[in-house]
């Protein structure tokens, strides 16, 4: 039995019980190339300060320039609908449609490009720090996709370090988060009880490490010292390919076709896992749009059906291969199914993505949604990973869940002791 249609279920439904109540919502696949940004240029799940810009562009293959509007619902820890009012978190209103589109210039896909940003003049401001979810809703209120960010407040030091696994048996695969919250000029009053924390790699709010509680207090610190229940696999260096000229076959392209639209085909990739480690620079999982000849890529980058290859002979059993990466916002679906070609010996994929820089790695996913990103490309401590801590705080007859502090660190500096 497949299990492509199965995995989806289990990733959008399941794969938060541990720590989300409300998914986001996968958008169809006539919408893509979803860019969600804050202050930074690569589109990750977005970790705002108040009064920080925020903006969300995508594209529609449909072409039929559609209506979208958007809303904006805070959450608590746990991402469940919090107490508050739309008034107590938004300076303006939401449910507003969004007025600025473009259609696509020079390129064989055509495609309506939507931009939201915020503030703007119906949404002037987000006031509380917390969990957010925007959602974007077709002409007749039905749910198009949405997205996770959050908005944080600094009133609190983390202080981050990465550590190798303490325990022999990973000590060359895992990489361990270890951090200290600093309250100096904040009083967390019984904060086993009211301080929560999320550690992410990556950006990845999928993965994310969400149940640890402080080990002990010195002084006005917080310390989290944990090992292998504050470790994440660290996976290897993520494979990449850049088509910003669609015509050429370089950095990864072995050779290009044009039908209805321009397909450019991989080389064929092997398993790492058993290699030894060699770093190449990457961007952990991100991506980036762009088309050398264009002046704004936004709505002159093409789209283009890129082909994918993998030899793998281990027995997959009831298990699948599938490609993962930021390029869909770490969705496990059917676009991302690696199927098993009988003609070349390889599993392949074909997908279409917007010109541009990617990153991506194959995965082995289980029937019941579980990923393990090392079984072909290898775990290795010496991977280099991005990792954020966010800390929570809800005041005892606080209504909500504020985010007190942020601290991030990468594995570049990791250490032994």
């Amino acid at each position: 039995m497949k299990l492509k249609t199965l995995t989806v279920l289990f990733i959008v439904i399941g794969g938060f019980t541990t720590f989300s109540q409300i998914a986001e919502r996968v958008p169809p696949e006539y919408i893509r190339t979803i860019e969600f940004k804050g202050t930074t240029k690569l589109s990750q799940l977005p970790i705002i300060r108040l009064g920080e810009p925020l903006s969300l562009s995508f594209d529609a293959l449909n072409g039929d320039e559609a209506d979208f509007y958007y809303t904006i619902t805070h959450c608590d820890f746990d991402w469940t609908p919090s107490n508050l009012s739309k008034n107590e978190y938004l300076d303006g209103y939401d449910e507003i449609r969004l007025y600025t589109y473009e259609n696509s210039l020079n390129t064989l896909q055509i495609y309506s490009h939507y931009t939201l940003n915020i503030p703007n003049n119906d949404t002037r401001a987000i006031t509380k720090s917390g969990n957010y979810i925007l959602t974007i809703l077709n002409d007749d209120e039905e749910v198009v996709f949405s997205r996770k960010f959050m908005v944080i407040e600094n009133l609190v030091g983390v202080q981050v370090a990465i550590k190798r696994s303490r325990d022999l048996n990973y000590i060359n695969e895992k990489q361990v988060v270890q951090f200290t919250v600093n309250s100096a000029d904040m009083q967390l009053i019984n904060p086993k009880q009211t301080v929560h924390t999320v550690i992410m790699q990556n950006s990845n709010l999928k993965t994310a490490i969400t149940t640890l509680k402080p080990q002990y207090t010195l002084g006005q610190k917080l310390i989290y010292r944990y090992d292998q229940e504050a470790s994440f696999w660290g996976g290897n260096e993520f494979l990449r390919f850049d088509n910003k000229d669609i015509r050429s076959a370089t950095n990864g392209i072995r050779y290009v076709e044009l039908t209805d639209i321009y397909n450019n085909y991989l080389f064929t990739n092997a398993p790492r896992r058993d290699r030894p480690y060699t770093y190449y620079p990457d961007i952990n999982g991100n991506f980036v749009v762009r088309n050398i000849d264009a002046r704004n890529p936004d709505i002159e980058a093409d789209y283009v059906r890129m082909h994918f290859s993998l030899k793998y002979y281990e027995e997959l059993g009831d298990k699948e291969l599938h490609i993962y990466g930021n390029f869909n916002n770490w969705t496990i679906d059917g676009t991302t199914y690696l199927e098993y070609d009988e003609s070349s010996d390889t599993y392949v994929l074909s997908r279409l993505f917007k010109q541009g820089f990617y990153n991506y790695r194959y995965v082995l996913v289980d029937k019941d949604g579980s990923i393990n990103q090392g079984a072909v490309g290898g775990d290795f401590w010496q991977t280099e990973n991005e990792y954020t801590v966010l800390v929570y705080y809800r005041e005892q007859g606080g209504r909500y869940d504020r985010i007190i502090g942020i601290g991030q660190a990468n594995s570049t500096i990791i250490n032994n002791n």
